[in-house]
């Protein structure tokens, strides 16, 4: 299974100074203190495309690349205020770096959906019960149509909310893409395989979707 570390801030104070948001809690629950997230470090294996990544992210999602935080073995991308995403070889070496997973699937049985009394059968997706990261951007439209270029589009059955099109994308406010790979390669080889969760900070009518934690969007 995926292994987690978490390291504590350089300076949690001056985190806590930086406030953009917290998660929205249940009503009659108090809201916990909690601190900035500034980075998060997805390892891959040693010799991955690391400037592909970049491309990715920035062509998909617009988020661009921190050259100043990104070195030989690794590549940071900005994934919003004083907040990073950094994929970097496996700090163990080659050897145990080669079986770096951040998946782990199954297959269910092909969804069916009745429309209009007729048995609509969905593409199949397989369930993914490995991690997932959930992340926001201002303009879900244009992001679901660059993953949709690219063929990388993603449901994991294993949730409610699914998401096949761009109108169920934009109504449910969110979609999934699993697989990065380099826009610039016309053979399109996977780098790595991370699930991630595009949330839209507003809905359709303009305000702010209920889980967004930023104050302002």
């Amino acid at each position: 299974g995926n292994q987690f570390c978490i390291l504590q801030s350089d300076d949690p104070v001056e985190d806590r100074a930086a406030h953009v948001g917290s998660q929205p809690v249940l009503e009659g629950h108090a809201i916990s203190e909690g601190l900035a997230l500034e980075d998060l470090t997805v390892y891959v294996p040693h010799g991955s495309n690391l400037d592909g990544i970049g491309r990715f992210y920035e062509y998909v999602l617009g988020a661009p690349t921190v050259s100043e935080l990104t070195e030989e073995d690794s590549i940071s991308v900005a994934m919003g205020e004083r907040q990073t995403l950094t994929f970097q070889y496996h700090p163990d070496g080659e050897e145990e770096g080669e079986d770096v997973v951040h998946t782990e699937f199954s297959y269910d049985e092909e969804e069916e959906k009745d429309v209009d009394g007729d048995a609509v059968f969905l593409p199949v997706y397989p369930s993914n019960h490995g991690p997932h990261i959930s992340l926001y951007v201002t303009n879900l439209s244009k992001a679901y149509e660059k993953a949709e270029e690219l063929g990388v589009l993603y449901v994991n059955p294993r949730f409610t909310r699914k998401a096949y099109t761009k109108e169920q994308a934009l109504d449910q406010c969110m979609f999934r893409i699993i697989d990065i790979y380099d826009p610039l390669d016309g053979g399109k080889e996977v780098i790595v395989s991370l699930e991630h969760e595009v949330r839209s900070a507003k809905k359709l009518d303009g305000t702010k979707y209920k889980s967004c934690p930023l104050l302002d969007v």
